[in-house]
């Protein structure tokens, strides 16, 4: 049996081989090797692997957004439904075909693109409808007393009071549909007619309530009054399909609030504790049920708590069995908690810059966070151009792909926003418009608790007067039976002095002594008997 002569291969044949897909994959772009692209080696990320999460990352102007929106858009081609955060805004043309020009026209001559201009079917949102979009909204009771608990940041203790609260309200049938509802609870069981209520199962002291109160307000603040409410969001309405098969991009618009990271940050919470909630464990797909992707993600983990950053964990660990993926995309991997980042299998890695010694720092960990490599990652990092990264994903066996620099492809879709007019157009022209735009203020907890309140101030006013008319009726029925006491006595002691004065003046008076003194004669008898009253004998 004869040698082999082959040559043996070289090093771009070895990291070209490791992305050899036999299934759907997405085209990522060229390799890069020796300064050179080759267009007949190309690099990709199967599909069936973009539920293990990734990362795409780099310095500002390197193309991280580009990046995005190029997976986005294959994605959506692929029948796969996509969510984009869009923090600045520059995302929205991923809805309108792109403009052919010089460089898009080049970029495709270099790497083996067949470019052609193309929009993916997009709607857009709006948190709770600050800004342009369709208005996602959330109930408190559908929220949920833990994630509220984290995103108050409240202790073990506090989020234990909260519990109770939630577990109250459910009772008693007060539902919590705003953050008015939530407070109006919070300060009915402090009162004094409802103190009594949680006796029974531990109360919840004054100063637990002020502290929930207190954290409501600043969560207020931020601008989280008008993300809770109704109608609520059917988070169901992200894993929708166009009626060509292609998966919808759904746009969350956060330029208006990109100063409130709290506020983004809750809604993420929600939104994948929301999809892990309703969605099957299906395990490990073809394809992905949707994939997410979170724009500025530094600012999803600046100031939060170990608490926040522990559900998150959690939150991005268990989530892939449901079909779901997620990509942050940040400027450096330190932006990301180290437990976020051990779950992620793939990676996008733009040019780094190291112009401090911080930087230069932060260039040599990452370096160290990548497979083995046939290149020399610190100094390629500095020198790779805008559209082009390191990449490395899991292949088809899940196993990582060799380290690859990459010329990327340029995104078929518009690379910048689109109007103001023509996004209005689109939101207003969704179905979904009608069913989410207009917020309800239905009765509620606050609306319950506040009339119980009045019913019970009108009940207690009326038994006030009340009360007040017996005691004036008892007042007034006392001195008439004093009076007419009085009167009474008065006319039983005047008819006898009447009596007896006339009495007096009949005897007093000459007549009747003259009369006396015909007291013998029997005419002056019988007039005597008349006059004293006395009746005549008979004989």
């Amino acid at each position: 049996m004869s040698e082999s002569t082959d040559p043996a291969p070289s090093a771009a044949d070895r990291i070209a081989a490791g992305y050899a897909v036999t299934g759907p994959a997405l085209e990522l772009g060229a390799l890069l090797w020796d300064g050179a692209c080759l267009p007949d080696r190309q690099i990709r990320i199967p599909l069936s692997v973009l539920n293990r999460h990734g990362l795409v990352a780099g310095a500002t102007g390197t193309g991280k957004t580009k990046t995005l929106q190029l997976i986005a858009e294959q994605l959506s081609a692929n029948g796969v439904p996509v969510f984009l955060a869009d923090i600045k805004g520059d995302v929205s043309g991923i809805s309108a075909p792109g403009a052919a020009n010089d460089r898009t026209a080049q970029r495709a001559a270099e790497v083996g693109q067949d470019w052609q201009p193309a929009g993916a079917p997009a709607e857009f949102y709006a948190l709770g409808g600050i800004g342009p979009g369709i208005p996602l909204r959330a109930t408190v009771t559908g929220f949920g007393p833990v994630l509220m608990s984290k995103v108050l940041r409240l202790n073990q203790t506090q989020e234990q009071s909260l519990g109770l609260i939630f577990h109250y309200a459910d009772a008693k049938g007060l539902e919590l549909v705003d953050l008015k509802d939530l407070r109006a609870v919070v300060a009915f069981l402090v009162s004094d007619e409802g103190k009594a209520e949680l006796k029974g199962i531990g109360g919840l002291s004054t100063v637990t309530a002020g502290v929930i109160l207190r954290a409501l307000t600043a969560f207020e603040q931020q601008g989280a009054g008008a993300f809770f409410g109704e109608p609520d969001f059917d988070t169901a309405e992200f894993l929708r399909t166009s009626a060509d098969g292609r998966g919808v991009v759904s746009v969350l618009e956060l330029p208006a609030v990109q100063d409130r990271p709290q506020l983004f940050s809750t809604f993420l919470m929600w939104l994948l504790a929301d999809l892990y909630a309703d969605l099957p464990e299906v395990g490990d797909l073809d394809r992905p049920k949707l994939v997410f992707f979170f724009d500025e993600a530094h600012l999803l983990f600046s100031d939060a708590s170990k608490a926040f950053l522990e559900s998150i964990t959690q939150t991005v660990r268990l989530i892939r069995s449901k079909g779901i993926g997620v990509f942050l995309v940040t400027q450096t991997p330190k932006d990301v908690p180290a437990d976020v980042l051990g779950q992620l299998g793939n990676r996008v890695q733009h040019a780094l810059r190291a112009f401090t010694p911080d930087d230069a720092k932060a260039l040599k960990a990452t370096a160290k966070t990548f497979p083995n490599s046939e290149y020399d990652l610190e100094e390629l990092l500095t020198q790779l151009g805008t559209g082009e990264a390191v990449v490395t994903v899991l292949s088809e066996r899940g196993a990582p792909t060799p380290v690859a620099a990459t010329r990327l492809r340029a995104p078929q879709s518009l690379m910048g926003p689109v109007g103001a007019a023509e996004l209005d157009r689109a939101v207003k022209s969704s179905p979904l418009w009608p069913r989410y735009a207009e917020p309800v203020d239905r009765e509620s907890a606050y609306e319950r608790i506040s009339a119980e309140q009045a019913a019970a101030e009108a009940a207690a006013e009326a038994a006030a007067a009340e009360a007040e008319a017996a005691k004036r009726a008892e007042k007034q029925a006392k001195e008439q039976a004093k009076e007419a006491a009085k009167e009474a006595a008065k006319g039983r002691r005047g008819a006898p002095r009447q009596e007896e004065s006339l009495a007096r003046q009949v005897v007093g008076s000459g007549l009747f002594r003259s009369l006396a003194r015909s007291v013998g004669t029997q005419l002056g008898r019988e007039i005597s008997r008349s006059l004293f009253g006395t009746a005549k004998r008979r004989r």
